[in-house]
């Protein structure tokens, strides 16, 4: 239709690499525009030996910090020319394999992987030789490259927050035992305890989902049991949210009866009434770095660690005004 070689067209579709002249550029784009055309995606990638795509593997989209991270994920991998697909796992396991085999089965250049639990199917993904990058704590592995906080440390400094207020009682809700993300958090909980002086009294841990609903179901053990304590470490923000409607339910106020704090806020922290105090993670540095490391794979494994920051709101007793601040930690 436009009276040119398939190669011209080419130079047209991918802007090069010949330059083409102005006339001839506008016959091939009217050609594409009254015939419908569209590249064959899978021949390219056949040629090309590259799918423009990646793939992520969430736990639950429904987690608010988990679907932040992919907001962020995807918007940087269209930066840099990919298409993200999404996998949630909505907490099963068993599915979470059939997203890995599905993503690997259309050839995706690479996955950013997040498990529903500790034992993630890493060995599936090395077999295929696919790029990968945890975006979780998994114990180091050869060949395994990961992104993450010392999440040990931050439950350490805002669990320290609670305790520079001078409660003496502070409680956990933690996530699933059996996760090593809950137990590095019930480890820094435990340590500023320590460090305070304070008793560490286990019948204050409570694990439960990473989820609002979880949240609401520790607080109502909680209240049916020896009752809430004075102050409280939620180990992310649905959980957060979930234990204050529990309390509000029995007249109980946060942080007038019970001051609370959370892991991996997000901006919905700053809207919630009482606003939430909460450690922040640095998604769009971590999206970068984990876009990079997709790029420059090499099979080695490499971890980066990223600085957290606590935000002050309102749930810990702080001051209304002091929400203005964040504290790097």
């Amino acid at each position: 239709m436009a009276g040119t070689s398939v190669a011209v067209v080419s130079y047209v579709i991918n802007n090069g690499p010949r330059p083409v002249a102005e006339a001839t550029r506008q016959r091939v784009l009217d050609a594409i525009r009254l015939s419908g055309y569209r590249p064959n995606g899978v021949a390219r990638a056949l040629a090309m030996g590259s799918t423009k795509t990646y793939g992520l593997i969430v736990p639950n989209i429904g987690n608010p910090f988990v679907a932040s991270m992919a907001h962020v994920l995807l918007q940087e991998s269209l930066n840099h020319g990919h298409v993200m697909l999404l996998g949630d796992a909505g907490d099963d396991r068993r599915r979470e394999l059939e997203l890995i085999h599905g993503l690997l089965n259309r050839q995706v250049d690479g996955l950013f992987y997040n498990s529903v639990d500790r034992h993630p199917y890493i060995d599936v993904i090395q077999a295929s030789n696919t790029p990968f990058v945890m975006l979780d704590r998994v114990e180091p592995q050869p060949g395994v490259s990961m992104l993450r906080v010392d999440e040990r440390q931050a439950a350490f400094q805002v669990t320290a927050h609670l305790l520079e207020h001078g409660y003496r009682q502070v409680g956990i809700i933690s996530g699933p035992l059996e996760m090593l993300n809950a137990q590095d958090r019930i480890q820094g909980w435990r340590d500023a305890l320590t460090a305070h002086k304070v008793p560490v009294d286990e019948a204050l841990i409570f694990p439960a989902s990473y989820s609002r609903q979880g949240g609401y179901e520790a607080a109502q053990r909680m209240l049916a049991g020896a009752g809430a304590p004075r102050a409280l470490f939620a180990s992310n923000e649905g959980q957060a949210l979930g234990a204050i409607r529990a309390f509000a339910e029995q007249g109980i106020r946060v942080p007038q009866d019970v001051a609370l704090v959370c892991f991996n806020g997000t901006d919905q922290s700053a809207f919630h009434v009482p606003t939430l105090t909460t450690v922040r993670q640095p998604l769009q540095d971590m999206a970068r770095c984990a876009i990079a490391m997709l790029q420059n794979w090499d099979g080695e494994a490499k971890l980066h660690e990223f600085p957290h920051y606590l935000e002050i709101g309102e749930s810990c007793g702080c001051l209304p005004q002091a929400k203005q601040n964040a504290t790097t930690i």
